[in-house]
């Protein structure tokens, strides 16, 4: 379910340029940046590059691709 949110013009504008080259819509880039500060509200000592990375295996294991990790 969606919910309207009032957000700034500029944020809006600097959403639809990103969200061209990433092929995202507006919508899904402003979601994406929430979802990245989010995560590295919670996790403080995260960079972006480390959460970016977890994100994506997160998405391998979801879509079946991942390869199991055997230690030794």
């Amino acid at each position: 379910m969606s919910t309207a949110v009032r957000i700034s013009h500029k944020l809006v504008d600097d959403a639809r340029v990103i969200s061209k080259v990433e092929n995202r819509s507006v919508t899904g880039q402003i979601e994406y940046w929430a979802k990245i500060g989010k995560i590295a509200e919670e996790n403080p000592t995260m960079s972006f590059q480390l959460i970016k990375e977890i994100l994506f295996g997160l998405e391998e294991l979801d879509s079946g691709k991942g390869i199991e990790y055997n230690f030794g």
